[in-house]
């Protein structure tokens, strides 16, 4: 199965060399799984777009820095796109980012939330009749690295996953479209050492260190496995 991912951002210069880009960590995600999937990146925030929604058989929206408020014009693209994709029934998964713009093409509004940033591993409540979960569960945490969030979800959209910090933190759309605001693809490494490098400068103190902490409290473990079974289910529908 040929996956194109959709990339919306790059890791930051300074850990790039280690860690590899956004769109690495989402095939190391993968993986984790016993499946056979081949990939193709677009690196749609430099303009570089597939021919046509068909061109994969399902397709992934990576993280950015960017925010869906910007409107920049590969941003305009992409939504379009988005909307190609669903009219032609290939299967969409969106991270971060990716869950913020699928959310906005359909007429959801997405804003800077007014609780600041979500930083560190974060816990997530599921919730709704999810068939696409095989295995009990009534929870799971992930890494969290975001300061805009969902704010109302598009009428189309059913939320499987929630929490305090942030309402509308799984969404899913019918049986081919699956967003998450947090990250599966981000390790604990990863994201400590992402906190770490925005402490100060682009998150507060307080909430970095807050974040941190969890980060490397005894037994700190993300989910991530997990969610990619969820996503990988969603793409070979």
């Amino acid at each position: 199965m040929k996956i194109g991912i959709l990339a919306a951002g790059i890791t930051p210069d300074e850990l790039l060399g280690q860690y590899g880009s956004y769109a690495g960590m989402v095939e190391q995600l993968f993986a984790l799984l016993d499946v056979d999937f081949e990939y193709r990146v677009f690196d749609v925030r430099e303009g570089v777009f597939p021919e046509n929604a068909q061109q994969c058989d399902g397709w992934v929206i990576t993280g950015s820095k960017y925010n869906v408020d910007e409107q920049r014009d590969w941003m305009i693209a992409l939504k379009k796109l988005i909307l190609e994709i669903d009219a032609c029934h290939r299967p969409l998964v969106g991270i971060c980012f990716g869950h913020q713009i699928i959310a906005e093409a359909f007429g959801g509004k997405v804003d800077a939330y007014q609780g600041g940033w979500g930083v560190g591993l974060h816990r997530y409540q599921l919730v709704g009749d999810n068939d696409f979960i095989k295995e009990p569960a009534d929870h799971f945490a992930i890494s969290a690295m975001h300061r805009y969030q969902v704010i109302e979800k598009p009428a189309n959209a059913r939320t499987f996953a929630t929490s305090e910090f942030c309402q509308y933190a799984g969404l899913v759309y019918g049986d081919r479209i699956f967003t998450v605001q947090a990250h599966p693809e981000f390790n604990l490494s990863y994201e400590t050492a992402l906190v770490q490098l925005r402490k100060g400068e682009v998150i507060p103190d307080a909430v970095a260190d807050e974040g941190l902490a969890e980060l490397q409290a005894e037994g700190a473990a993300t989910d991530s496995k997990q969610v990619a079974r969820w996503m990988a289910d969603f793409l070979l529908r």
